[in-house]
């Protein structure tokens, strides 16, 4: 079991695999008996939005706020409308995919006061030592540097999901293992999950403290 709070953030590099872990923690809370709602702030025309798994969080039972721009051909900077209720009704949950390096973070600069007033909030830096321009510790800080800067916000935590996709073997998650420690002695954040495939969960439980089974989000079409 994973301690969480009532606002939960997810940002990092272009990539770095911050949607599906936004889908997959949302899921998580859900089945904990919460009330949850996945705001999508990815303003900056990602691979992946939050919004993919729309009809997935109708089933489960989720609340979604994302951009009426979500999923179109429109490339428009615009946030949803309801979005302060993620500070403002404190009865749900809420999950925030943030966009990716410093651009997308500037959206969760408005709502950066009130979360930190309530005080009620990890702010998860994800990492992936297998994306191009963040395969080490050094480069992977200073994008970590630049989103702080852009939302006036300070990380609290590490996820370390650098993966493969669907090539990712127990070795390349073995093999990240140096990569997230240094980040994390280099930073002083604590890391607080790994996540895996559910398919390699009994090959590494035991072996890395932390495990997160993830469903990969599928590619939209």
């Amino acid at each position: 079991m994973f301690e969480s709070k009532r606002i939960t953030l997810f940002a990092g590099h272009y990539g770095s695999g911050k949607t599906n872990i936004t889908v997959n923690w949302a899921k998580y809370l859900k089945d904990q008996g919460k009330r949850v709602s996945v705001a999508d702030i990815d303003i900056v025309n990602p691979y992946f939005r939050a919004k993919d798994s729309e009809e997935d969080f109708k089933h489960w039972g989720i609340k979604l706020i994302s951009s009426r721009y979500a999923n179109s051909n429109v490339d428009f900077p615009a946030l949803p409308e309801d979005l302060y209720s993620i500070v403002d009704d404190k009865s749900y949950c809420s999950v925030i995919d943030v966009g990716g390096d410093d651009r997308g973070a500037y959206a969760l600069g408005r709502y950066v006061n009130e979360i930190l007033t309530e005080n009620n909030y990890e702010f998860l830096l994800v990492i992936n030592k297998y994306r191009p321009l963040t395969q080490n510790a050094d480069s992977t800080i200073e994008v970590m540097r630049e989103i702080e800067t852009a939302c006036r916000m300070k990380f609290t935590s590490i996820v370390n999901n650098s993966n493969l996709g669907r090539d990712t073997t127990c070795q390349t998650v073995l093999d990240s293992l140096p990569y997230a420690f240094e980040i994390s002695q280099k930073t002083g954040l604590p890391i607080k999950m790994t996540t895996i495939e559910k398919s390699l969960y009994n090959q590494l439980n035991g072996k890395i403290n932390g495990l997160f089974c993830l469903t990969l989000q599928n590619k939209p079409v």
